[in-house]
């Protein structure tokens, strides 16, 4: 555990992506997008037309599931496709380390019709609970709102990078990205040590819209390697690129590793969506860069690397 220090105001740059989803000035967003996304890999997004009461009522349902006795929520434990509930310990984001504290409601797409595939291993029937009837109500228009955000930002990142606008995007019809209500108690000390809520790591995926509460908590590694914090800002997401956008981009922005220790004694939740497309999708730098680019990491598909690094990530998933 190494020393915090205090987040300069610019550290993480505040972005409104409203010009970027009305249309009126697209590339101006696109550079701030770009640009915060080489340096910190964080960013602060406003703008970002999720109504407010979407998320005052996904928060509340959630509270609602995690604060439910043990026994209700262990019928809906996480499956072999990546869908329910992940006890505290279920998670270890590094080596060395002990299991996170937090514990975690993991959903993904699901048609208008209640539809979902099961044509990938991460990929299968979201499992709602019956003690929460609103809650898939609440999960879904949350999962809509933000998945509209993450396209926005990914044409924001294809302009920046003087592509076409729906260069990430075009492989997305069906995405095999999953959203989750994290939930995060009060937290303990061990050996007058804080412990940590979410491990040091980076993200998987593509791109993480993350909507904190007033808590606070999260904690950024900077350039210099120093941790800062990342507090909440009223009415705005947290954004940060996954390690899929920094191999597809050979580089060109950053994944960049964070962490969570709320030491408030408070109870905290995040809602967060990790964006990825369509499984079968090649994330090669090659397509950007040209074939006489020497790629520094080989072609792969987005769910072949997701089965790898959630093999590493999550116990259940290693047991026989």
């Amino acid at each position: 555990m190494t020393q915090v220090r205090p987040t300069a105001a610019e550290s993480i740059p505040v972005i409104d992506i409203s010009p970027l989803r009305d249309g009126s000035k697209p590339d101006a967003v696109a550079q701030a997008l770009l640009a915060a996304s080489q340096n910190l890999g964080f960013i602060y997004i406003s703008g970002h037309g999720i109504p407010e009461d979407v998320i005052t009522t996904a928060r509340a349902r959630a509270f609602d599931f995690f604060r439910s006795p043990k026994k209700e929520k262990r019928r809906y434990t996480i499956s072999d496709k990546h869908r329910g509930w992940l006890a505290r310990g279920g998670a270890k984001m590094q080596d060395g380390i002990v299991a996170d504290m937090k514990e975690s409601f993991i959903w993904g797409y699901q048609d208008d019709d209640g539809n979902t595939l099961s044509d990938h291993q991460l990929r299968g029937p979201n499992l709602w609970p019956d003690f929460v009837p609103a809650m898939e109500t609440g999960a879904l228009a949350f999962f809509s709102h933000a998945d509209r955000v993450a396209r926005y930002l990914l044409q924001g990142f294809a302009l920046g990078l003087k592509l076409e606008q729906d260069f990430f995007l075009r492989n997305s019809e069906i995405p095999l990205s999953r959203a989750s209500f994290v939930y995060y108690p009060g937290q303990t000390t061990q050996s007058g040590k804080p412990v940590f809520g979410v491990g040091p790591h980076t993200d998987f995926g593509l791109l993480t819209v993350l909507c904190q509460d007033s808590v606070g908590g999260l904690q950024v590694e900077n350039l210099d390697g120093d941790w800062i914090e990342a507090p909440p800002i009223p009415g705005t997401l947290i954004v940060n690129v996954g390690d899929l956008l920094e191999r597809w981009t050979d580089g060109a922005c950053r994944s960049t590793p964070h962490r969570v220790i709320n030491s408030s004694a408070l109870e905290r939740m995040s809602l967060v969506l990790a964006f990825d497309p369509n499984p079968e999708t090649m994330i090669d730098a090659g397509d950007i860069y040209g074939a006489d680019h020497q790629v520094k990491q080989p072609p792969i598909s987005c769910g072949d690397y997701l089965v790898w690094r959630f093999a590493k990530a999550f116990s259940y998933r290693n047991k026989n």
